[in-house]
């Protein structure tokens, strides 16, 4: 059973780091991808990257060698970064929420919001208040006494790691949920209030083709946003009395492995502009391929 589940899950892995890169590279390539929707994109795609490579590798190991153990420093990076990644996803979704909100309520003056500068600023406090998740949260838990060593999940994350504390953690409970509620409310109340104003002007658009344009640039960011804040709403805005090992095992695949995987086909096979960009890749790698070599036999 558990090699047909690491063959499973390191196919799940390939297959995430291949659609992610391809994202990535789609955009860098192609000109037409020169939008802050596609930057936000882009970067999303990298965090996915980052996220399924600290999480995955350890399980596949578990699986295929029978090896549970961590040192507490690997432990203490695999949380920090876990939760560093996962803060940085809440406003890279709020940001490309923002964007499609310009796009389609303030077209006439998108260019001039959403400029280079705009969208490097976004994408810093995104990883700023990730950051302050990470801080906050690595070293609240990492000071607490441990009972036991036995995390009894494929990674190390706040809640398990709570569950071995030989202390009262009510602490620990309190500011998960004070600054969860705080990342995760703000963010997703950002989100709905960008949608209202999105899906009031896109009711105002008289031709049925231009209002289902409008919606089918917002479809995929919403399908994502369902998975993702879906997952940390179950897992994190708790307290530890109701948290049950079992059922949350299973939702931290759904946000750690498969919402990566998803991701990039759910915003590829529902965009035209990025599934047209994807097909030319193979000719525009082709062509750069042939440069390079131009320019090593020019050098020789």
């Amino acid at each position: 059973m558990k090699c047909y589940l690491f063959i499973l899950f390191l196919l799940i892995f390939i297959i995430t780091i291949l659609g992610n890169m391809t994202i990535i590279i789609a955009y860098k390539l192609s000109l037409n991808l020169q939008t802050p929707m596609y930057y936000f994109l882009a970067n999303f795609s990298i965090l996915e990257i980052c996220y399924v490579s600290i999480t995955s590798p350890k399980m596949l190991s578990i699986l295929i060698s029978q090896d549970r153990s961590i040192s507490l420093y690997g432990c203490a990076t695999q949380l920090f970064g876990g939760l560093l990644l996962g803060g940085a996803e809440c406003y890279i979704l709020t940001s490309m929420a923002y964007d499609r909100y310009n796009a389609i309520c303030q077209p006439l003056v998108y260019n001039r919001i959403m400029n280079k500068t705009a969208c490097r600023l976004l994408l810093l406090w995104s990883y700023l208040m990730g950051m302050l998740s990470a801080v906050t949260h690595t070293s609240l838990t990492f000071r607490l006494p441990f009972c036991s060593s036995d995390i009894n999940h494929f990674f190390c994350d706040v809640p398990p790691l709570l569950k071995l504390a030989c202390t009262d953690t009510w602490v620990n409970e309190l500011v998960i949920f004070a600054l969860g509620s705080y990342l995760v409310t703000s963010s997703v109340l950002l989100i709905l209030i960008s949608y209202i104003y999105i899906i009031t002007a896109v009711f105002r658009i008289q031709s049925s083709v231009g209002r289902m344009k409008a919606f089918s640039t917002c479809t995929s960011h919403l399908i994502v946003v369902t998975i993702f804040y879906g997952s940390i709403f179950f897992v994190y805005l708790k307290p530890k009395s109701k948290y049950k090992l079992e059922n949350d095992r299973v939702v931290s695949v759904l946000y750690t492995t498969v919402a990566p995987l998803l991701n990039p086909f759910i915003y590829s096979i529902r965009n035209n502009e990025m599934k047209l960009a994807i097909s030319k890749l193979p000719k525009k790698l082709n062509v750069l391929k042939i440069k390079c070599v131009s320019r090593q036999k020019k050098k020789y």
